[in-house]
Formats: structure tokens, sequence, C-alpha cells
């Protein structure tokens, strides 16, 4: 197996460092189209133990109510149990991590909350060659979805994987629909995207150009979802609507997110960590809604894994 070198990490370094400004720059001028002026704030911090980050979240916006777009390389001196509990053969190695992660919460409820997240992680087991994995994909949680809109975001993934074998669309994409899913509430998060972890199958060039091609598929699938919704009309009942679905997003993120989970494990920086949620959200008891109603139809028909876009 091809080991990265350091200048293979550097390699992704630059890619994820370009990423995560172009994603901000195009998010801008989203916001910009509304109306807004609110632009992402740039945070460089620094770890202890090793490595940083920068930071950048927007909040307030007139389109976005807050964003968070998060680079970060650490090094971490022994791996945590949410790191090795799959791989105990790295069990107190050394590691680096380095990633772009984000999570864009819109103000109108027509437009659907999305993540992305493309990593690299390299362990090095004392006296043993490196291991190492890419991992990311994204995801899409509407409010208000309509077709257009969900088969869009599966379409764009669905090519960009091709390229990398006619299986990999089905496979990441039932992944994600299983690692999105809230057992406690028996719903999924969204309607799904793509989702991957621990790869390294292929050499590390073809695991980082597929890496590449999620990153970037991001903005291929979210922007014509703006474009679309951005400036549709909404109720004050939407928005609260809107507020209490952001709950199951927030019971996610802190119940189950393996990412969540690794930052506090590792000791990570925790605004970093919490970015992703949200400033507002709800927890109505017991809500309900009338059986032919949009709200109804989220969790009855959307809410429920489906093949978009009848290949599977």
């Amino acid at each position: 197996m091809q080991h990265p070198t350091s200048d293979d990490i550097q390699r992704v370094r630059e890619f994820l460092l370009d990423l995560q400004a172009r994603i901000c720059s195009r998010l801008e001028q989203q916001e910009q189209l509304g109306g807004g002026s609110a632009t992402f704030v740039i945070d460089d911090w620094e770890r202890p133990e090793g490595g940083g980050g920068r930071s950048r979240v927007l909040q307030n916006g007139d389109v976005i109510e807050k964003g968070g777009v998060m680079f970060s390389h650490i090094n971490i001196s022994q791996l945590p149990a949410s790191a090795t509990a799959r791989h105990p053969q790295i069990a107190g190695a050394k590691a680096q991590a380095l990633g772009v992660s984000l999570v864009i919460h819109p103000k109108n409820p027509n437009i659907p909350t999305s993540h992305a997240n493309v990593r690299l992680f390299v362990a090095q087991p004392e006296g043993h060659d490196p291991i190492w994995w890419f991992g990311g994909g994204f995801d899409l949680t509407p409010f208000y979805p309509n077709d257009q809109d969900v088969q869009h975001w599966h379409q764009t993934a669905f090519d960009l994987c091709q390229p990398f074998g006619d299986g990999v669309y089905a496979e990441h994409k039932q992944w994600c629909d299983d690692y999105f899913y809230l057992k406690h509430r028996d719903e999924q998060r969204g309607v799904g995207g793509l989702f991957f972890d621990d790869l390294n199958a292929w050499d590390f060039d073809t695991c980082f150009a597929y890496m590449q091609a999620v990153g970037n598929g991001y903005l291929d699938a979210i922007l014509p979802i703006f474009e679309r919704n951005r400036d549709k009309p909404y109720t004050p009942a939407q928005r609260d609507f809107q507020l209490y679905r952001r709950g199951r997003y927030v019971e996610y993120n802190l119940v189950y997110d393996r990412g969540t989970l690794f930052g506090l494990q590792t000791g990570g920086r925790i605004e970093s960590i919490l970015v992703s949620l949200p400033n507002l959200a709800a927890w109505t008891y017991r809500p309900e809604w009338d059986q032919d109603s949009a709200e109804k139809k989220l969790t009855d028909y959307y809410l429920k894994p489906q093949d978009w876009l009848g290949l599977l």
C-alpha cells in the first residue's frame, strides 16, 4: 500500500484551505444576492498539543442565519476511543487529522440546512507503517423539500461518483442513510447524500481525487438549491416548524456525530466543535400537523430513505 508522504499531506492541506475559501466566497455571494451584507469572519487558532485551524463563521445574515466552514489540521499524541474503536491496532498511537467541515443554517425555511465534510487521518503506530484513510461526504436536511432539489442533490452525488466505479454512489448513499439516522426518534436526519469513512482501498492519489470530487461537489449541489429557494416567501408558522426541526439536528450532532465525539475526546476547541449548532432551535412538546400538510409529508415521505434517481 502506498503511504502518504509529508508532501502528500501538504497537498491535501493546500486543497482543503482553498476549498474552504471558495465555499465561503460563493456562499457570501448568496448572502449578497439576497440583500444581505454579512460575511464570514476568519478566526485562526492554535492547539497546545500541536496544529490548529482556521474557522470561518457567518452569523445573523439575511440569507444565512449561521454558517461555519471550519479547517483544522491537528496533531494527536494519543488517539481517543472514538478513533480506535474501529481500529484497535492504532490505540495509543500518535496521529494527525486534517479536514474541512461545514454546516450552513439558512434563515428561510425553504432552503435546507446542508452539511459537508472531507478529511484525511494518518496514524503512526510505533514501529509500524502509517495507517491512513480518507472520509467525508455531504448531506441535506430540508424543512419544506421538493423533488427537484432532492433529485438534483443526488444527481450531483451520482455524477461525481461515476468515475470511481459504478457501485460507489449506491454504497456511499446507503452509508449516508444508515449514518444520519436518529435511533431515538426512528427517523432520518434529512434526505441523505454521500457518506464514506476508512477509505484506503484505492491508492492514495485516487482516494485523494475522490475526496476532492466530494468536496468540490458540495457547491455544485447546494448553489442551485439556494438560487431556487432564496427569495421564496414564508410564514411565521413555517419559521416555527424550521426551528422545531432544527432541534432534531442538535440532537443528532450531540448524541451520534463521530466528529463531535472525536473533537470532545481529543480536547478540541469547543467553539469550533459546536459551531454546527444553530443559534436558534426549538423543542415543542408533541406537535401535531394535518395529515395532508407539508410538515407531515416531510416525516412521512421525504425522511424515509428513497431511490431518488430511480437507479438502485
